[in-house]
């Protein structure tokens, strides 16, 4: 499955919302420096989506805010 993500990092309270239209928003705690976000993001995807870190990925946009990220279920 192929879900849009647009990332804010440096966010107070982590959390992932879901927009009306399926497209996700996720709040991070970690900074957007060495790829900190970025494997946050796909920690707390995993979690959320109920699956091991190994079977998300990030397709696009490793140095953007807005990624497409896939995750095998």
């Amino acid at each position: 499955m192929l879900v849009s993500v647009r990332v804010k990092p440096n966010s107070k309270k982590p959390r992932i919302e879901r927009a009306e239209d399926g497209a996700l928003t996720a709040y991070l705690k970690s900074p957007p420096i060495e790829g900190k976000a970025n494997q946050e993001l796909i920690e707390r995807l995993a979690e959320s989506f109920g699956v091991p870190k190994s079977r998300v990925r990030i397709k696009s946009g490793l140095a953007s805010k807005t990624k497409l990220v896939e995750v095998d279920q």
